[in-house]
């Protein structure tokens, strides 16, 4: 096992895209950042992989967005479906931004573009140390490893996904529920002649699904199942588009190049701070993939985090500095847990009645300006911006 600094200025847990975005800010702003992982590679599987407008603005701060986009699809529009027919069409082009679209770009080649970013600015990703626990006080915290080493370190930020045990050992509450359904997630090459500037949620009261397209010709597909296989099949993917996709020129399945299961929840720490722990991305929020704005929140979360720190470790900030973190981010995350959460449900509604009543009152809202900016800016994550407010 590689040998690991025993001192950091912050040290950062979980090497995803919120990790590996912090670490890379935080080092290029002259902190010594410290990152460590507990599983051995990188993520390698393509898993999220919209990149909103806001965040491809925030990651200019670093550097990185011109290749993202260089290696992206962009999808200037957002379609809200039942089979056939289109209740809401969304517009990202007259959007208040430099990149007026939704990016699709998988996860891997995300982290791949960060990672090289964070190697770039002198740091690098120590695989696999497992966090343990954590103890504070007034001067720093030590962060003890399954390996028996320690690390000291001002400041620690877990960035370790949904089951955190930085969130765990910080005592912070995880609240929330998790959705009954599972979903499915597979990237597969369609025959189907729709356009590729298109990101489609269908509604159906099965459950939501989303098809994407991606680089490489291939498309995204994500949906809600009762219970979903460990690994679905070309069959099981088919079988959702079939009984949810378009009837009039059916998708047909060519073949599955990767898929998934998981389940969702809709969480939110209750805090974002505790002493000198610190928490962001899916260690902070978790919800509903219909929007595909969870890396997103993360990333944001990430590079306002670095800054704030960077302002205390290099400029003698007070520490009122970093208390504004959770002041201004978790409204945020609140606010994307409900918007997606609505956006679940009413896309499942059972009842015919009532999914007659959504569609007209979709179709109805389809002829509002104001409605498709306002779905627009919250898509986009530009509503997120208190100057576009």
């Amino acid at each position: 096992m590689e040998a690991l600094p025993q001192t950091a200025d912050v040290l950062v847990v979980g090497a995803g895209p919120v990790g590996l975005s912090l670490a890379a800010s935080l080092r290029l702003q002259g902190v010594d950042a410290v990152l460590v992982d507990r599983a051995a590679e990188g993520a390698n599987t393509s898993r999220a992989a919209v990149v909103h407008a806001r965040t491809l603005e925030t990651l200019r701060e670093i550097d990185v967005t011109g290749e993202l986009v260089e290696r992206g699809v962009i999808v200037p529009r957002f379609t809200v479906r039942e089979r056939d027919r289109a209740l809401l069409t969304v517009e990202f082009g007259d959007l208040p931004t430099e990149f007026p679209y939704t990016l699709m770009v998988p996860q891997n080649v995300t982290e791949e573009i960060l990672l090289a970013r964070l190697e770039a600015a002198g740091g690098r990703v120590h695989r696999p140390f497992e966090m343990t626990g954590l103890t504070q006080d007034g001067d720093g915290v030590t962060a003890e490893l399954a390996s028996g080493e320690k690390i000291r370190a001002g400041y620690v930020v877990g960035a370790d996904g949904m089951h955190s045990a930085v969130r765990e050992h910080s005592g912070i509450a995880f609240e929330g529920d998790a959705y009954p359904e599972s979903f499915i997630l597979a990237d597969v090459h369609l025959d189907w002649d729709a356009p590729r500037d298109e990101v489609m949620l269908y509604f159906s009261p099965e459950g939501v699904t989303v098809v994407a397209p991606l680089p490489g010709d291939r498309h995204r597909i994500v949906a809600t199942v009762g219970e979903a296989p460990q690994e679905p099949s070309a069959a099981d993917v088919q079988a959702l588009l079939d009984a949810r996709g378009p009837k009039a020129h059916p998708a047909v399945i060519k073949d599955v190049v990767w898929s998934s299961r998981f389940r969702v929840h809709h969480r939110l720490a209750a805090h974002y701070r505790a002493g000198r722990v610190f928490l962001a991305g899916d260690s902070a929020h978790v919800h509903s993939p219909a929007g595909g704005q969870g890396m997103n929140t993360g990333i944001q979360d990430a590079l306002a985090l670095a800054d704030k720190l960077a302002a205390v470790l290099n400029d003698g900030a007070s520490d009122d500095v970093l208390d504004a973190y959770e002041a201004e981010r978790r409204p945020i995350a609140e606010h994307v847990v409900s918007f997606t959460d609505k956006m679940t449900n009413v896309a499942t509604v059972g009842s015919p009645v009532l999914r007659g009543m959504r569609n007209t009152v979709l179709r109805a809202l389809d002829w509002v300006p104001a409605v498709h900016r306002t779905m627009a800016m919250n898509l986009s994550e530009l509503s997120t911006d208190p100057t576009r407010r």
